[in-house]
């Protein structure tokens, strides 16, 4: 099964830009999307009902503000959003699909660059986040979680990683926080195949560093460790454009 994320940066905008083409040509099971910034009823039907697909929506209350799709070959078992806390939900940047292999989470994780405020709500996101994967995960839940996690995880997955420490998306308690997901059992399935730098899934466009390739690792494919035998192939897909972010996608054999 065939997986991909993208934060699409408003679903519209990429569709202008060729998503449904990206859709068809990747191959995709299932395309976990982010930073949609709609409701269904505003992108046209055949972005909403894409032929060979179904589709499901988290949104926001405030329209035109963050969002997740998921665009699926297969069938669901079951589809939920949310985390079950209103303060997050209102945001709607949780969507949970249950395959019979394993439970996948498409995931938009709060940005905290704009203020102290929105610092704490990201960190308050990712702490009720991890316990939720945490419970799952000691009920023997085999998981996906991918997304825009909106912060690097270690130097080697951002170009300038010394300038950039006191900046929210490196700062050593976000980092923390990665250290203890993976802590917790949960893999970084890109380097399970990647060892090396310089591989980017967002890139500054007002200075056109993807040009450049001065870019962030922040969208991630993590797996629990107990479904890391099933896992065939992770990648970085930098020539998809359409975005200041670029799909990642992850491979299972299920």
């Amino acid at each position: 099964m065939r997986l991909i994320s993208w934060n699409v940066n408003g679903i519209r905008a990429a569709a202008k830009s060729g998503l449904l083409d990206v859709l068809r040509g990747a191959g995709a099971d299932a395309l976990c999307l982010q930073e949609t910034r709609a409701h269904p009823d505003q992108v046209v039907s055949s972005l909403r009902e894409p032929e060979g697909y179904s589709s499901f929506w988290a949104f926001a209350e405030r329209r035109g503000y963050s969002g997740v799709a998921l665009f699926s070959r297969v069938l669901p078992v079951e589809v939920t959003t949310g985390l079950g806390v209103p303060r997050f939900d209102a945001e709607g940047r949780v969507l949970i699909a249950r395959y019979p292999q394993f439970l996948l989470f498409n995931v938009y994780f709060p940005n905290g660059k704009m203020n102290a405020e929105r610092l704490q709500y990201k960190l308050d996101f990712y702490e009720e986040f991890l316990s939720r994967l945490v419970d799952l995960r000691r009920r023997g839940e085999r998981i996906v979680v991918c997304g825009d996690y909106n912060t690097a995880h270690k130097e080697i997955d951002l170009s300038h990683p010394k300038n950039n420490v006191k900046v929210s998306g490196f700062l050593p308690e976000e980092r923390a926080w990665m250290d203890r997901l993976t802590a917790h059992g949960f893999i970084d399935t890109f380097r399970m195949f990647h060892s090396d730098g310089g591989h980017y899934t967002w890139w500054d466009m007002r200075t056109r560093a993807r040009e450049r390739n001065i870019g962030w690792r922040l969208d991630y494919f993590f797996v629990s460790d107990n479904l890391a035998g099933a896992v065939r192939d992770a990648a970085i897909l930098p020539e998809v454009g359409g975005s200041d972010h670029c799909p990642v996608s992850l491979t299972l054999e299920t």
